[in-house]
């Protein structure tokens, strides 16, 4: 070595070819999981959506036979007391300042 430190790339290049291995299966092992768990996720939402299409189809099928609209929602039945309030209109192009 002459009294220097070796490199990164010369201590990589020194190891024997068990580390090389278990570094390489190491890495597909890794891959594997990250596939996996990127499938999991996939999943979880794939069964997600398919929870919520099930609901939406039920609402629709229960609307369908009762006749009544899906897109909105049921008349409100409290009683809302509503008062007409005056307002004026300000064009405020008109202002001076």
């Amino acid at each position: 070595m002459n009294g220097r430190r070796p490199g990164f790339f010369e201590f990589v290049s020194r190891l024997p070819p068990r580390i090389w291995l278990q570094a390489a299966l190491g890495l597909i092992g890794f891959a594997i999981l990250a596939v996996l768990g990127f499938a999991v996720i996939a999943g979880g939402v794939a069964i997600a959506v398919v929870i919520l299409l099930i609901y939406r189809l039920r609402a629709w099928l229960a609307a369908l036979f009762t006749g009544r609209s899906v897109s909105q929602p049921p008349a409100r039945t409290d009683d809302r007391n509503v008062t007409d309030v005056p307002y004026e209109i300000v064009d405020r192009r008109d202002d001076k300042s």
